[in-house]
């Protein structure tokens, strides 16, 4: 049996050299469709490792408050616009009667604004925030020091300038005690961060931190939060301390029905779990447009083996006269249709991981995002199978009309 099946994959590979160019195109659709999807698995699973980092390096302790029930679609975004957390909740959350095992916590106030220093002038994010934010994401200043709990309580218009708000604002100089302005009220420079890049939701290095009160008094006039930074004790205590602060919050809004929270709380696991879903929901979706590609390419393959076939009506003649039976066209011409999708899913394999490498190059070097590249050996492996099945599935119509041509007299006589 294995002589058998050497022999006529031989005979089949004999077939394919005989029509190269034909061959070539033929596999094209294949190679396309592959390709497509080792780059979509590639830069799916770069995306998701970029969130996960990001999210990580928040702490394994760090739990996220944010108000308005969490939107469970685009329909819903407006609900993170609430209103609903602010200082009772805050007492409420630092309460160990309440919420016990919280380590410590911080209001985070954030807007889009302009930020001036003489004649220049950036449009960023500022942040108001208490050191812990700092100290969760593990940065600290540069130059100068960061403000404290003091500051915070006496409102004090202090400012730390990230790397690149620094650097545009004040070139070279370490701008400590310089003044900036922010909406017409003068800020204080007092520390600069080093350069850190993008951490969690925080674009650090464009991004200026002021005390959350002096934010919310002075500049915006509101007396709401967008977040609640909590640092459990322990990463044990986390799940615990979510659950309780849940519970905390509903007491305080009378909320019975948990549908009805006007708040969400997301820890490091409920976030990537999230971000899991999405990422691996928008992966399934592209790898269902790249896999029309295949499709495509078999429909292609089976049309050029149907011309193969007619073309090649003499040879099939000649292979019954000197003894081959309907078997054994069947299988050379199946084998071929086989060998055809599985050459080309190994082309496509090679080209995907190539693009993937590229892209991944391009947007950690050129962009900055710190994209790992990723070959996916699952999706590698699913290619090349799913290639021959293609090959197999498409082959075999154009095969069995091969093996059903008609006696060798006849098929001799074919122009």
């Amino acid at each position: 049996m294995n002589t058998y099946l050497i022999y006529g994959f031989k005979t089949a590979l004999n077939g394919l050299k005989a029509n190269k160019s034909r061959s070539s195109l033929t596999i094209l659709g294949i190679v396309i469709g592959i390709a497509a999807i080792i780059l979509i698995m590639a830069i799916g699973q770069g995306a998701q490792d970029l969130i996960l980092n990001q999210i990580r390096g928040l702490g394994s302790e760090t739990i996220f408050v944010g108000p308005g029930r969490e939107p469970q679609g685009p329909s819903e975004f407006t609900e993170i616009l609430s209103d609903s957390l602010k200082n009772k909740e805050v007492e409420a959350l630092k309460d160990p009667a309440m919420v016990p095992g919280v380590k410590r916590l911080s209001p985070i106030v954030l807007q889009v604004m302009t930020v001036a220093f003489e004649n220049e002038t950036k449009r960023i994010n500022v942040v108001g925030a208490s050191d812990l934010l700092m100290e969760i994401m593990e940065i600290y200043p540069e130059k100068g020091i960061f403000f404290g709990e003091e500051e915070i309580k006496q409102y004090s218009s202090v400012v730390v300038l990230g790397y690149e708000v620094k650097k545009e604002l004040f070139g070279d100089s370490d701008a400590l005690g310089e003044k900036i302005k922010i909406k017409d009220r003068n800020f204080k420079v007092i520390g600069a961060l080093p350069q850190k890049g993008r951490v969690g939701m925080f674009d650090v290095d464009n991004m200026v931190v002021v005390p959350y009160t002096t934010l919310q008094k002075y500049v915006l006039g509101t007396n709401f939060y967008n977040t609640i930074l909590v640092q459990a004790e322990g990463e044990a205590a986390v799940t615990r301390v979510a659950g309780d602060i849940e519970r905390t919050l509903r007491e305080l809004h009378n909320i019975d029905d948990p549908s009805k929270d006007d708040f969400h709380v997301m820890t490091q696991v409920s976030m990537a779990e999230r971000v899991g879903i999405v990422t691996d929901a928008l992966t399934a979706l592209l790898l269902s447009v790249a896999a029309i590609s295949l499709i495509v390419g078999g429909i292609g393959i089976m049309n050029i083996m149907l011309v193969s076939v007619t073309e090649r009506t003499r040879e099939i003649g000649l292979r019954k006269a000197v003894g081959a039976t309907e078997n054994d066209i069947l299988i050379q011409f199946l084998l071929e249709a086989v060998l055809l999708t599985a050459i080309g899913g190994i082309i496509g394999i090679a080209v995907g991981a190539g693009f993937s490498f590229l892209t991944s190059l391009i947007l950690t070097q050129v962009v900055g995002f710190g994209w790992g590249f990723s070959f996916p050996f699952s999706a590698a492996a699913a290619g090349l199978i799913v290639s021959s099945l293609v090959g197999l599935i498409f082959g075999l119509y154009p095969a069995r009309k091969a093996a059903a041509k008609k006696d060798p007299i006849e098929a001799l006589r074919y122009e």
